[in-house]
Protein backbone atom coordinates (compact mmCIF):
# COMPACT_ATOMS: atom_id res chain seq x y z
CA UNK A 1 0.00 0.00 0.00
CA UNK A 2 1.08 3.56 -0.68
CA UNK A 3 2.35 5.55 2.30
CA UNK A 4 0.54 8.86 2.77
CA UNK A 5 3.56 11.05 3.52
CA UNK A 6 2.86 14.33 5.30
CA UNK A 7 5.80 16.73 5.38
CA UNK A 8 5.95 19.80 7.59
CA UNK A 9 8.55 21.88 5.70
CA UNK A 10 8.63 24.50 8.49
CA UNK A 11 9.71 21.97 11.15
CA UNK A 12 13.11 22.54 12.66
CA UNK A 13 13.17 26.17 11.61
CA UNK A 14 12.83 25.15 7.95
CA UNK A 15 15.46 22.42 8.05
CA UNK A 16 12.85 19.75 7.37
CA UNK A 17 11.84 21.32 4.06
CA UNK A 18 15.46 21.34 2.91
CA UNK A 19 16.31 17.80 4.02
CA UNK A 20 13.09 16.00 3.10
CA UNK A 21 13.55 15.62 -0.71
CA UNK A 22 16.78 13.62 -0.46
CA UNK A 23 15.46 11.49 2.41
CA UNK A 24 12.23 10.66 0.59
CA UNK A 25 14.12 9.81 -2.60
CA UNK A 26 16.20 7.35 -0.60
CA UNK A 27 13.01 5.68 0.68
CA UNK A 28 11.63 5.47 -2.86
CA UNK A 29 14.83 3.76 -3.99
CA UNK A 30 14.30 1.27 -1.14
CA UNK A 31 10.91 0.40 -2.62
CA UNK A 32 8.48 2.55 -0.63
CA UNK A 33 5.58 3.99 -2.62
CA UNK A 34 5.10 7.51 -1.25
CA UNK A 35 2.24 9.93 -1.84
CA UNK A 36 3.74 13.18 -0.58
CA UNK A 37 1.87 16.25 0.68
CA UNK A 38 3.42 19.34 2.28
CA UNK A 39 1.49 21.01 5.08
CA UNK A 40 1.28 24.78 5.37
CA UNK A 41 -0.69 25.36 8.59
CA UNK A 42 -1.44 23.87 11.98
CA UNK A 43 -4.01 21.09 11.87
CA UNK A 44 -3.61 20.32 8.18
CA UNK A 45 -1.89 16.97 8.81
CA UNK A 46 -4.81 15.95 11.04
CA UNK A 47 -7.33 16.82 8.35
CA UNK A 48 -5.44 15.02 5.59
CA UNK A 49 -4.89 11.91 7.71
CA UNK A 50 -8.56 11.79 8.76
CA UNK A 51 -9.76 12.13 5.17
CA UNK A 52 -7.33 9.49 3.92
CA UNK A 53 -8.28 7.05 6.69
CA UNK A 54 -11.95 7.39 5.75
CA UNK A 55 -11.00 6.47 2.17
CA UNK A 56 -9.14 3.32 3.23
CA UNK A 57 -5.57 4.57 3.67
CA UNK A 58 -3.76 2.62 6.41
CA UNK A 59 -0.06 3.56 6.15
CA UNK A 60 1.17 7.03 7.12
CA UNK A 61 4.60 8.66 7.27
CA UNK A 62 5.20 11.76 9.40
CA UNK A 63 8.12 13.92 8.21
CA UNK A 64 8.86 16.68 10.71
CA UNK A 65 8.99 16.78 14.50
CA UNK A 66 6.90 15.24 17.28
CA UNK A 67 4.13 17.74 16.50
CA UNK A 68 3.69 16.31 13.00
CA UNK A 69 3.23 12.80 14.39
CA UNK A 70 0.80 14.17 16.99
CA UNK A 71 -1.34 15.74 14.29
CA UNK A 72 -1.44 12.55 12.23
CA UNK A 73 -2.35 10.41 15.25
CA UNK A 74 -5.28 12.73 15.91
CA UNK A 75 -6.44 12.25 12.34
CA UNK A 76 -6.42 8.47 12.81
CA UNK A 77 -8.15 8.32 16.21
CA UNK A 78 -10.84 7.77 17.23
CA UNK A 79 -12.07 5.24 14.69
CA UNK A 80 -14.56 2.39 14.77
CA UNK A 81 -12.78 0.00 12.42
CA UNK A 82 -10.78 -2.91 13.78
CA UNK A 83 -7.96 -2.04 11.35
CA UNK A 84 -4.78 -0.83 13.03
CA UNK A 85 -3.01 2.10 11.33
CA UNK A 86 0.73 2.01 10.69
CA UNK A 87 2.78 5.13 11.40
CA UNK A 88 6.34 5.73 10.28
CA UNK A 89 8.26 8.75 11.54
CA UNK A 90 11.15 10.61 9.93
CA UNK A 91 12.42 13.15 12.49
CA UNK A 92 13.70 16.07 10.42
CA UNK A 93 12.27 18.75 12.72
CA UNK A 94 13.12 19.96 16.21
CA UNK A 95 11.67 17.21 18.39
CA UNK A 96 12.36 13.48 18.42
CA UNK A 97 11.18 12.10 21.74
CA UNK A 98 9.00 9.07 21.02
CA UNK A 99 11.38 7.19 18.71
CA UNK A 100 14.19 7.31 21.27
CA UNK A 101 12.47 4.47 23.11
CA UNK A 102 13.36 2.31 20.11
CA UNK A 103 16.97 3.44 19.78
CA UNK A 104 16.25 5.92 16.98
CA UNK A 105 18.11 9.08 17.95
CA UNK A 106 18.65 10.68 14.54
CA UNK A 107 17.26 10.75 11.01
CA UNK A 108 19.71 8.14 9.69
CA UNK A 109 18.41 5.59 12.21
CA UNK A 110 14.81 6.37 11.22
CA UNK A 111 15.61 5.96 7.53
CA UNK A 112 17.21 2.58 8.19
CA UNK A 113 14.15 1.48 10.20
CA UNK A 114 11.80 2.56 7.42
CA UNK A 115 13.89 0.67 4.86
CA UNK A 116 13.65 -2.50 6.99
CA UNK A 117 9.91 -1.98 7.50
CA UNK A 118 9.70 -3.76 10.86
CA UNK A 119 6.82 -2.50 13.04
CA UNK A 120 6.02 -2.60 16.74
CA UNK A 121 2.53 -2.54 18.19
CA UNK A 122 2.31 0.50 20.49
CA UNK A 123 -0.20 1.96 22.89
CA UNK A 124 -2.10 5.20 22.35
CA UNK A 125 -3.54 7.36 25.15
CA UNK A 126 -6.94 9.00 24.84
CA UNK A 127 -7.43 12.26 26.74
CA UNK A 128 -11.05 13.34 27.26
CA UNK A 129 -11.55 17.02 28.04
CA UNK A 130 -14.44 19.44 28.34
CA UNK A 131 -14.44 20.26 24.62
CA UNK A 132 -13.87 16.77 23.20
CA UNK A 133 -10.94 14.38 23.12
CA UNK A 134 -7.44 13.98 21.72
CA UNK A 135 -4.90 11.20 21.44
CA UNK A 136 -1.17 11.02 22.05
CA UNK A 137 1.71 8.55 21.99
CA UNK A 138 4.43 10.39 23.94
CA UNK A 139 3.16 12.26 27.00
CA UNK A 140 0.74 14.77 28.44
CA UNK A 141 1.96 16.93 31.30
CA UNK A 142 0.60 19.81 33.35
CA UNK A 143 2.26 22.27 35.68
CA UNK A 144 5.90 23.24 35.29
CA UNK A 145 6.59 21.26 32.12
CA UNK A 146 3.62 22.79 30.29
CA UNK A 147 4.66 26.30 31.33
CA UNK A 148 8.24 25.68 30.20
CA UNK A 149 7.03 24.04 26.99
CA UNK A 150 4.86 27.02 26.15
CA UNK A 151 7.79 29.38 26.69
CA UNK A 152 9.97 27.16 24.50
CA UNK A 153 7.47 27.27 21.65
CA UNK A 154 7.09 31.04 21.88
CA UNK A 155 10.74 32.03 22.21
CA UNK A 156 13.26 29.18 21.96
CA UNK A 157 11.94 26.46 19.61
CA UNK A 158 14.67 26.94 16.94
CA UNK A 159 17.28 26.02 19.57
CA UNK A 160 15.92 22.48 20.01
CA UNK A 161 16.72 20.76 23.32
CA UNK A 162 18.93 23.69 24.41
CA UNK A 163 15.94 26.00 24.02
CA UNK A 164 13.89 23.86 26.37
CA UNK A 165 16.67 23.97 28.96
CA UNK A 166 16.71 27.78 28.73
CA UNK A 167 12.94 27.88 29.21
CA UNK A 168 13.21 25.54 32.20
CA UNK A 169 15.65 27.87 33.96
CA UNK A 170 13.45 30.91 33.33
CA UNK A 171 10.31 29.08 34.49
CA UNK A 172 12.09 27.80 37.60
CA UNK A 173 12.65 31.38 38.71
CA UNK A 174 8.89 31.68 39.23
CA UNK A 175 8.27 28.12 40.40
CA UNK A 176 4.63 27.34 41.25
CA UNK A 177 2.87 24.51 43.10
CA UNK A 178 -0.64 24.10 41.66
CA UNK A 179 -3.08 21.32 42.49
CA UNK A 180 -4.54 18.92 39.91
CA UNK A 181 -7.00 16.63 41.76
CA UNK A 182 -6.95 13.15 40.24
CA UNK A 183 -7.87 9.51 40.81
CA UNK A 184 -5.61 6.79 39.44
CA UNK A 185 -7.40 3.61 38.33
CA UNK A 186 -10.44 4.47 40.45
CA UNK A 187 -8.47 5.03 43.67
CA UNK A 188 -8.76 7.84 46.20
CA UNK A 189 -8.50 11.45 45.09
CA UNK A 190 -5.07 13.05 45.33
CA UNK A 191 -5.14 16.85 45.37
CA UNK A 192 -1.70 17.56 46.82
CA UNK A 193 0.12 20.60 45.39
CA UNK A 194 2.91 19.70 43.01
CA UNK A 195 5.45 21.14 40.61
CA UNK A 196 4.19 18.97 37.76
CA UNK A 197 2.27 15.87 36.75
CA UNK A 198 3.26 13.85 33.70
CA UNK A 199 1.30 11.03 32.10
CA UNK A 200 3.95 9.33 29.99
CA UNK A 201 3.37 6.64 27.40
CA UNK A 202 7.07 6.72 26.47
CA UNK A 203 10.21 7.71 28.31
CA UNK A 204 11.48 10.96 26.81
CA UNK A 205 10.36 14.56 26.48
CA UNK A 206 12.03 17.63 25.00
CA UNK A 207 14.22 15.36 22.92
CA UNK A 208 16.64 13.91 25.47
CA UNK A 209 15.02 14.37 28.89
CA UNK A 210 14.02 11.02 30.39
CA UNK A 211 10.85 12.11 32.17
CA UNK A 212 9.62 8.56 32.80
CA UNK A 213 12.60 6.18 32.79
CA UNK A 214 10.48 3.05 33.30
CA UNK A 215 7.73 3.86 30.78
CA UNK A 216 7.09 1.36 27.99
CA UNK A 217 4.91 2.32 25.03
CA UNK A 218 4.04 -1.36 24.48
CA UNK A 219 2.98 -2.45 28.00
CA UNK A 220 -0.71 -1.47 28.03
CA UNK A 221 -0.30 1.30 30.62
CA UNK A 222 1.15 4.79 31.01
CA UNK A 223 3.45 6.06 33.74
CA UNK A 224 2.36 8.79 36.16
CA UNK A 225 5.22 11.03 37.34
CA UNK A 226 4.50 13.50 40.14
CA UNK A 227 7.05 16.03 41.39
CA UNK A 228 5.89 17.39 44.74
CA UNK A 229 6.67 20.70 46.35
CA UNK A 230 10.28 21.86 45.98
CA UNK A 231 12.13 25.13 46.48
CA UNK A 232 13.50 26.98 43.48
CA UNK A 233 17.17 26.35 44.19
CA UNK A 234 16.81 22.61 44.95
CA UNK A 235 14.71 22.24 41.82
CA UNK A 236 17.32 23.92 39.61
CA UNK A 237 20.10 21.84 41.18
CA UNK A 238 18.15 18.63 40.67
CA UNK A 239 17.04 19.41 37.12
CA UNK A 240 20.09 17.94 35.27
CA UNK A 241 19.27 14.51 36.72
CA UNK A 242 16.27 14.26 34.35
CA UNK A 243 18.66 13.66 31.45
CA UNK A 244 19.67 10.34 33.06
CA UNK A 245 16.23 9.61 34.52
CA UNK A 246 17.66 9.62 38.05
CA UNK A 247 15.32 12.42 39.21
CA UNK A 248 12.80 9.71 40.12
CA UNK A 249 15.10 8.67 42.99
CA UNK A 250 14.50 11.96 44.78
CA UNK A 251 12.04 11.93 47.71
CA UNK A 252 9.90 14.64 46.10
CA UNK A 253 9.28 12.51 42.99
CA UNK A 254 6.71 9.72 42.79
CA UNK A 255 6.18 7.35 39.88
CA UNK A 256 3.43 4.85 39.24
CA UNK A 257 1.59 3.11 36.43
CA UNK A 258 -2.02 3.49 35.33
CA UNK A 259 -4.54 2.36 32.76
CA UNK A 260 -6.84 5.29 33.46
CA UNK A 261 -6.83 8.57 35.37
CA UNK A 262 -9.78 10.81 36.22
CA UNK A 263 -9.16 14.51 36.84
CA UNK A 264 -11.36 17.07 38.61
CA UNK A 265 -10.19 20.48 37.41
CA UNK A 266 -12.05 23.72 38.12
CA UNK A 267 -10.90 25.28 34.86
CA UNK A 268 -8.82 24.68 31.77
CA UNK A 269 -5.06 24.60 32.37
CA UNK A 270 -1.99 24.63 30.15
CA UNK A 271 -1.16 21.08 29.07
CA UNK A 272 1.82 19.98 27.02
CA UNK A 273 0.83 17.12 24.72
CA UNK A 274 3.55 15.56 22.57
CA UNK A 275 5.37 18.90 22.45
CA UNK A 276 2.28 21.03 21.77
CA UNK A 277 0.89 23.30 24.50
CA UNK A 278 -2.86 23.90 24.71
CA UNK A 279 -5.54 24.92 27.20
CA UNK A 280 -7.53 21.87 28.33
CA UNK A 281 -10.00 21.14 31.09
CA UNK A 282 -8.98 17.52 31.39
CA UNK A 283 -11.47 14.93 32.61
CA UNK A 284 -10.06 11.47 31.87
CA UNK A 285 -7.05 9.71 30.40
CA UNK A 286 -7.21 6.07 29.30
CA UNK A 287 -4.90 3.67 27.54
CA UNK A 288 -5.70 2.09 24.17
CA UNK A 289 -3.44 -0.98 24.25
CA UNK A 290 -1.62 -1.85 21.04
CA UNK A 291 -3.79 0.48 18.96
CA UNK A 292 -1.02 1.63 16.60
CA UNK A 293 1.69 -0.06 14.54
CA UNK A 294 4.88 2.03 14.62
CA UNK A 295 7.88 1.53 12.34
CA UNK A 296 10.77 1.12 14.76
Amino acid sequence: MTWLTLVNPAAGGGRCGKRAPAALERLRRAGMDLEVHHTSRAGEATERARDAWAKGQRKFLAVGGDGTSFEIVNGLFPHDEEDRPTLGMLPLGTGNSFLRDFGITKAEHALAALERGVTRRCDVVRAVHADGELHFINLLSVGFSAEAGGLTNRRFKPLGAAGYVAAVLITAARLKHPSFPLRVDGGEEDARPCVLLSFSNSRYTGGTMMMAPEADATDGAFDVIRIGQMGRLPFVRAFPSIFQGTHVRRPEVEQGRARSVELSLDEAVDAMVDGEVMKLKLERLEILPGALEVVA
